[in-house]
């Protein structure tokens, strides 16, 4: 009842999510640091593909990747721009995706009720 395909996809990119919340903290945390590379999570593509052939969205992980963008004088190359812009774009989507999850569980709760 839990583990269905659309359950299983919600979790997966909620834990997706925080993991890109996680590492734009750390990028922007880190954008005076000499030499460090920001870090991008990717897990969207690999959730797409999983569902669309029939697999377990449950076995897709998020990836994190090293920022191939230009560095700085300091060898940085954390965008604040970017940044800000993703992390805005992030909780968007992390709200959605948590509002989606409480409407699931809310329409099993009442199923369950006999509401």
């Amino acid at each position: 009842m839990f583990d269905d395909v659309s359950s299983s996809a919600l979790r997966v990119a909620v834990t997706g999510l925080a993991a890109r919340q996680s590492a734009i903290a750390n990028n922007i945390a880190n954008i005076e640091t000499p030499g460090y590379k920001a870090r991008k999570v990717e897990f969207e593509e690999a959730l797409r593909g999983a569902v669309a052939k029939g697999l377990s969205p449950l076995g897709v992980a998020p990836q994190t990747k090293s920022s191939l963008e230009p560095t700085r004088l300091n060898g940085s190359n954390v965008n604040l721009d970017e940044e800000t812009l993703s992390h805005i774009d992030t909780t968007m989507r992390y709200q959605l995706t948590l509002r989606a999850l409480d409407t699931k569980y809310s329409m099993l709760r009442d199923a369950i009720k006999g509401a």
